[in-house]
């Protein structure tokens, strides 16, 4: 009991503080079912509601299972076997997840539509006249395409990893009672790398929910893009936090699944003597099969989409004015880095919090900061301008009494924005500090306590020197998804405030798709960077 009241200090408010602010305004939407209803929600519920179903269902399923195929496979080859340009591959392939689907969207649109290079090659060049319609990439399909070809990275990154550290013994045991690949594959490695498919497929079903860019650029009606109908176009609030609220019944649905497929089923180390699987050569038209499989994959979620947008930048070059495309730039830095330095700082607290104090509170207490990122954008949109407007208007009498002249100060503010990010982008900064505290253990903590430091000190000047890796990585992390991040923005920002992703946005949107070749390549430049680096931490993490 004294430990536990000895650790009750400044560190365990602010996290219990910090806690509550990350998961209070996502109660909001729940009290969207309570509400009554309108001609604009019985409308929908009637004749449209079932079709935002149905296309939810088809994108998410169809993606989970492309993205499965080339990412567990991309993962197998890359792990078992040894052939041309591997050690490339292994890196390169997680690449397409530095390219916003929004942006390969509009891309590959350019790429086939009736004015693109296919079909005036075909027609110029080689003198052929094809029907346009079979170059129409945005129906369903498309959709589809573009989510897998830029969303495996998830299924590959995480499988990768995971059959990279098992352990040989049991492949190698399979091989000696005289199984093939092919049964070896589906019958040990299926079955012990069903939790990191499982983990990366879920990721990628979440992105899909929680995209806007590519549904509404093709056309297709999602809960996503009724939820931003329903507010701007309809200017129906209550309507949006009902839409909003199905949405997340959806997605838990979606993770109770995901928590039966996993089962209770697990599979670790019998003995410390881990090591990697010993790579088999592939020779000869094998060798360059495989590569040629990467290769083909990385081309179509990497090279070629940036290819035309170089071609497109270098076309359009200047028509934007400096100033302006410079003042994009740093809005995006600006949000971007000031979210994952607040994100980090947070998480550190969090992280700092579950393991200092002991108890089953503590350990589930955490678990209900990374619950944001389950929930798509637009749903936490909804919630937390629905909160902030209730905060203004309890903290209108001192907005009156201080002379302003409005009530609505933090709802239309910068914070506003700031908040959203926090709420969902935290889960990705906490795991990665989580993973670090994890690292690191409490044997030096615990020796700096003795020799008479407090829990502040300790902090400073023993944890986080020594989790320099998991915060830098965790920084990228979250950089990089505000970076690329469209749903949030475009409700929540300030007005006249752009960044890089909501300008590239407008401009597809208004079929000035060569001039948002700009800022799309260098949210795909800073991004790539980003991930390079990322992957050379977590290779010397890993080493």
């Amino acid at each position: 009991m004294q430990r536990r009241l000895a650790n009750f200090n400044i560190w365990t408010v602010g996290a219990v503080v910090i806690i509550l602010m990350l998961f209070l305004p996502n109660l909001t939407i729940v009290t969207g079912l309570f509400t009554p209803s309108n001609d604009n929600w019985e409308h929908m519920k009637e004749f449209v509601l079932r079709q935002f179903v149905i296309n939810s269902l088809i994108l998410t399923l169809a993606t989970a299972f492309f993205t499965i195929l080339i990412g567990l496979s991309l993962a197998w080859l890359i792990a078992q076997y040894d052939f041309p340009f591997r050690r490339f591959l292994k890196w390169a392939l997680i690449l397409p997840l530095s390219i916003p689907p929004f942006i390969g969207a509009y891309t590959y649109h350019g790429i086939l539509n009736f004015t693109g290079v296919i079909q005036t090659t075909l027609r110029e060049g080689l003198g052929m006249e094809l029907d346009p319609a079979y170059f129409d990439i945005m129906n369903l399909p498309g959709a589809i395409f573009i989510y897998t070809m830029f969303l495996y990275p998830y299924v590959y990154t995480i499988t990768q990893v995971y059959l990279s550290e098992q352990s040989a013994s049991l492949i190698e045991s399979t091989r000696l009672l005289g199984k093939g690949p092919w049964r070896t594959f589906f019958q040990v490695v299926l079955p012990i790398s069903r939790i990191s498919i499982i983990a990366g497929a879920s990721l990628v079903v979440l992105e899909v929910l929680n995209d806007y860019g590519v549904v509404k650029y093709y056309g297709i009606q999602t809960f996503t893009t009724a939820i931003f109908q329903s507010w701007f176009g309809l200017g129906d609030l209550d309507t949006s936090i009902k839409l909003a609220a199905s949405l997340m019944g959806f997605v838990i649905i979606i993770l109770l699944i995901e928590k039966l497929l996993r089962g209770r089923r697990q599979y670790s180390y019998f003995s410390t003597k881990v090591r990697p699987l010993q790579l088999i050569p592939l020779s000869g038209w094998k060798g360059f099969a495989a590569a040629g499989y990467g290769m083909v994959i990385l081309s179509l979620g990497f090279f070629i989409p940036v290819i035309q947008l170089v071609d497109w930048t270098v076309l359009t070059f200047g028509t934007i004015p400096m100033e302006e495309f410079m003042r994009y730039v740093q809005n995006s830095v600006f949000v971007a880095g000031l979210s994952a330095t607040l994100i980090v700082i947070l998480a550190l607290i969090v992280g700092n919090f579950a393991r200092m104090v002991q108890g089953k509170y503590t350990k589930l207490l955490p678990k209900l900061t990374v619950l944001g990122y389950s929930i798509p954008g637009a749903v936490i949109a909804v919630a937390v301008v629905t909160a902030f407007v209730a905060l203004d208007g309890y903290l209108a009498p001192l907005y009156l009494a201080i002379g302003l002249e409005t009530t609505l100060v933090l709802s239309v503010s910068i914070v506003l924005l700031l908040a959203a990010y926090i709420i969902r982008f935290f889960a990705i900064g906490y795991n990665s500090i989580e993973t670090g505290y994890d690292k690191i253990g409490t044997n030096f903590r615990d020796a700096s306590r003795l020799l008479g430091a407090g829990p502040t000190k300790t902090f400073f000047k023993v944890d986080v020197p020594m989790m320099k890796g998991a915060i830098i990585s965790g920084f990228i992390l979250v950089f990089i998804d505000v970076l690329k991040e469209i749903p949030l923005t475009l409700i929540l920002r300030p007005f006249n405030f752009d960044t890089l992703s909501t300008k590239a946005f407008q401009y597809a949107s208004d079929e000035k798709i060569m001039e948002a070749s700009q800022a799309s390549l260098l949210i795909v430049g800073i991004s790539a960077l980003a991930i390079v680096i990322f992957y050379k931490i977590l290779e010397k993490e890993m080493d």
